[in-house]
């Protein structure tokens, strides 16, 4: 599979074993094995490696999620950067991102949209269908991607949000259409380590991208005003932000593990003539929810320009 963890067995000169086992056979396992290697398009240099282009904070937060996902290999040309992870990780990182695409079979696209071409001439031509390149970048459609990284290797597009980097992110995950099945599987199991995954058509990536993508922002601006309205009701601005952070924090973790239907738990709390139905009386304007519709809207037209 292509998720196997390789590890070298020193007891046998460095003979590799898959799950503990040596991988010695006689004749006729050798000849399966090498025509099971073959049938997934393995080719020579290629190894069960996951690397990175790019090295910046959403691929750590990946990283992070991979605690058993064999070896990785890492590019990220800011020496600072890379030393970082070398001390702080003990991650391999290289400057060139050749390297990756010589010994990866999972490669991660983590750089900033305006560096995608410059990254995909230095590695198209190494890049091979025994590989498949997982794009987090904002704006870059699987057409895009295509042209800039050539006919061969296998292509998944994911746009996840920075609450990966807590273990508790969300990524839409969309496969190219040939890409196998198997590297698909093999990309949402390393994502669901770093939170939530859903397989979606790229038609829906716009859409994502304005309600997941982009809404820890909008979720950040709703914890400052309540923070902010409580300072202005006295409370010292540290205590105010614990209390809006932890009470969102508890609400959301709630109503995931209760699955309450979102109308019904705003009435629970609602008791009539109590404090919370006097503030919701004034947050249900009907101009509130068209405000958070419309900036979802402009969101995802921006990501369509960008697309």
């Amino acid at each position: 599979m292509p998720d196997a963890h390789i590890q070298k067995d020193p007891r046998r000169g460095g003979r590799g074993t898959v799950g503990g086992r040596s991988r010695r056979m006689d004749g006729g396992k050798r000849e399966e094995e090498r025509e099971r290697r073959l049938s997934r398009g393995r080719f020579q240099g290629i190894e069960d490696m996951i690397g990175f282009f790019g090295a910046g904070k959403m691929a750590e937060g990946i990283l992070s999620a991979m605690p058993s996902a064999g070896d990785v290999l890492m590019a990220e040309k800011n020496a600072a950067r890379a030393e970082d992870l070398r001390v702080r990780l003990g991650v391999p990182v290289t400057g060139d991102v050749r390297e990756v695409a010589k010994k990866a079979d999972l490669i991660f696209l983590a750089v900033r949209p305006q560096d995608v071409d410059a990254v995909a001439e230095e590695t198209r031509p190494l890049l091979t269908e025994a590989q498949t390149l997982v794009s987090i970048v904002a704006g870059k459609t699987l057409a895009k991607l295509r042209a800039a990284f050539g006919p061969r290797v296998h292509l998944v597009r994911v746009m996840p949000n920075l609450a990966l980097r807590a273990k508790a992110g969300m990524c839409a995950i969309c496969p190219g259409a040939h890409t196998p099945t198997e590297a698909v599987a093999r990309v949402k199991r390393i994502l669901d380590g770093a939170g939530e995954t859903v397989v979606l058509e790229e038609k829906a990536f716009d859409a994502v991208t304005a309600l997941s993508g982009s809404g820890p922002a909008y979720f950040a601006y709703m914890e400052e005003a309540m923070a902010e309205g409580g300072v202005q009701l006295g409370l010292p601005p540290a205590v105010a932000r614990l209390l809006a952070e932890q009470t969102m924090y508890g609400t959301a973790k709630f109503l995931r593990e209760s699955g309450v239907e979102l109308k019904a738990f705003i009435a629970g709390v609602c008791t009539k003539g109590g404090t919370t139905a006097a503030g919701m009386e004034r947050l249900q304007n009907p101009e509130f929810k068209r405000i958070v519709a419309d900036t979802l809207a402009a969101a995802a037209k921006r990501s369509e320009e960008l697309a």
